[in-house]
């Protein structure tokens, strides 16, 4: 990775977030005069993916996990595991000799007379412009009701789960019905008993479909490039995330139990909606993720906790979001996918730059 110093701490643009996201940006960038950096708050790129448990795969093909410039090194219709996605990210910054600062986390991003103030833990940079890349996961949610468990009972949140070896024996409540809930139940259910716990039944897709992979057909029928201000989009994105490759059916066959939303707990039993109650040894929480922008100290860019934005641009000048669910289309927070976000912002941080 090249050298990402500035002397007097000053750059055209700042990229917070060292992901797919933030590399796809850097790429744009670095085809551009700008002098920028890539602030990571990890150590190494690649840290959030390599961290997630460990049989985790993509739910894309090989074929659409490609950055810009880059093709994902795998036969095109193989699902990558999460060390191999780790591991492509890093060979890409360095490749295009990314200015990429590690163990940068930004703590502060302050907006005066023009410019941007973003403060690290040990340092403040200036800039004209700023993309924030941080990605859709943030913060792990863990409701409320993980304090009226007995503490015998182990609790985990689906960030913290590895494998099936790592759990105390016995029964084992997996709340959450989406990709990751299902994808762990699946997991446990050859070891012990699984209970999955869930409100809503997400729709349920496929992995293949007549012998191509389901994003093959997204994409040959446009779903996946839907704009989020369109009708059809409007209607996507209001269905919710939908489950890939895991069913109830399947996991029905595998042993596991349904029941419906989670409601209370008291010692080491869980209370259902339905009026149902089971003892459990095990929760493991797969509630997802919540945005975390309190160190941005801007007004009128964020509202109820979330970016207020135009496919990424917000109505300070010079400020961008990148990676968000849904930013402009289905695809946007999806590694093969984000590269067509990026060129926007790309293209919106060059045209202020051109206007100066």
């Amino acid at each position: 990775m090249r050298s990402s110093s500035a002397g007097d701490g000053s750059f055209d643009v700042v990229v917070v977030g060292g992901g797919q996201a933030g590399l796809a940006i850097g790429w744009h960038l670095a085809r551009s005069p700008l002098r920028f950096v890539v602030l990571e708050a990890s150590g190494e790129i690649g840290y959030s993916w390599r961290t997630r448990w460990d049989s985790l795969t993509l739910f894309t093909s090989a074929q659409f996990d490609g950055l810009p410039g880059m093709a994902f090194p795998a036969p095109p219709d193989t699902y990558p595991d999460k060390d191999a996605v780790a591991d492509y990210l890093a060979r890409y910054a360095a490749a295009f000799d990314l200015p990429i600062r590690l163990n940068a986390r930004v703590t502060a991003l302050r907006h005066t007379d023009g410019r941007f103030e973003i403060r690290t833990r040990n340092e403040v940079l200036r800039a004209g412009q700023v993309v924030v890349a941080t990605g859709p996961f943030q913060t792990p949610h863990v409701p409320s009701l993980t304090g009226t468990f007995d503490p015998a009972v182990t609790q985990l949140h689906s960030a913290g789960y590895h494998n099936p070896e790592r759990l105390p024996a016995g029964r084992t409540l997996v709340v959450g019905g989406g990709n990751s809930g299902l994808q762990i139940a699946d997991e446990l259910a050859a070891t012990r008993q699984v209970v999955v716990s869930a409100g809503e039944r997400p729709a349920a897709l496929p992995q293949r479909i007549l012998g191509r992979d389901l994003f093959w057909w997204l994409t040959r029928l446009g779903v996946i490039r839907v704009s989020s201000t369109t009708r059809l989009g409007r209607r996507l994105r209001g269905r919710g995330e939908f489950v890939v490759g895991s069913s109830r059916r399947r996991l029905l066959r595998a042993g596991v139990e349904f029941r419906p939303r989670l409601v209370g707990a008291s010692g080491r039993t869980a209370h259902f909606a339905d009026g149902t109650d089971l003892d459990v040894d095990v929760v493991v929480w797969a509630t997802g993720y919540r945005p975390d922008y309190s160190w941005i100290s801007v007004p009128d860019v964020i509202c109820e906790g979330r970016p207020v934005h135009r496919r990424g641009a917000t109505d300070v000048a010079g400020l961008y979001f990148l990676g968000l669910p849904w930013q402009h289309t289905r695809g946007s927070a999806l590694l093969g996918f984000v590269a067509d976000d990026a060129a926007h912002v790309a293209a919106r941080i060059g045209a202020k730059r051109d206007a100066r």
